[in-house]
């Protein structure tokens, strides 16, 4: 496993001094970018290769939120290679070794040139390894987005929303989804899949809706066909005043 410490910045916390789910997902992204750049595996290596790591998909479980100031611990384990697929586990504790967060993610392995999946070569599973996958409640690989969806005012994609590779980052697609998150909710879980790749200047349509204590956020180019679909399991924020 690989681990880096932190400590949550005020930049990162929300309107109750808690780490907001988007600065959630960077540090689990970054503790996997920080883990290639230490096994040599890093951007430009992959770039020099014309090779790149796709995040297909997420799952993630947030037991409690880390308040401003508060010591974490972030890690990763890569647990499984099959073909061009890969599969690693996230999770952040804090100072005491409880956890605070377990994610399951799935990433695609892909020539950067042709845009084809591509089976890791042996330099890249033998820098990775394979662990055992953390102990949590796995959710199925493919989300069922519910009927009745409503269509939402259309955003554009700008460039913050980019990343290297020069499309919009994974997390920016959450980022949507939780901007049209009612106020009052506080999100427990965060599933996501990635199906298509969107571009500075493409337009999103979301389209939204309700089905028990999970909020459906489709993120599409056309009716029925998405970038991203997204689901985030709520609970009533409780008063902290």
């Amino acid at each position: 496993m690989y681990t880096f410490d932190s400590r949550v910045r005020y930049s990162e916390t929300d309107e109750n001094g808690k780490l907001a789910p988007l600065a959630l997902m960077n540090y689990l992204q970054d503790c996997s970018l920080f883990q290639s750049e230490a096994l040599g595996v890093g951007l430009q290596r992959l770039k020099e290769k014309k090779r790149a790591w796709l995040l297909s998909g997420w799952q993630i479980v947030i037991e409690s939120y880390p308040k401003f100031a508060e010591p974490i611990r972030i890690g990763t384990i890569p647990y499984s290679f099959k073909g061009g697929l890969g599969h690693r586990n996230f999770a952040i504790w804090d100072a005491d070794g409880n956890f605070l967060v377990k994610a399951n993610s799935r990433w695609m392995f892909v020539d950067t040139e042709k845009g084809t999946l591509v089976r890791p070569d042996e330099e890249e599973k033998a820098a990775y390894g394979e662990e055992a996958p953390l102990e949590m409640e796995y959710a199925p690989r493919r989300m069922r987005m519910p009927e009745g969806l409503e269509a939402q005012e259309v955003i554009e994609v700008r460039e913050h929303h980019l990343d290297t590779n020069h499309h919009v980052n994974n997390a920016q697609y959450v980022a949507m989804a939780l901007e049209l998150l009612p106020a009052g909710e506080t999100v427990r879980e965060i599933r996501a899949e990635y199906h298509a790749q969107a571009h500075l200047g493409d337009q999103v349509i979301p389209y939204i809706g309700w089905e028990g204590d999970w909020f459906y956020v489709g993120l599409a180019f056309a009716p029925g066909q998405y970038y991203a679909t997204v689901a985030l399991r709520t609970e009533k924020t409780k008063d902290t005043h």
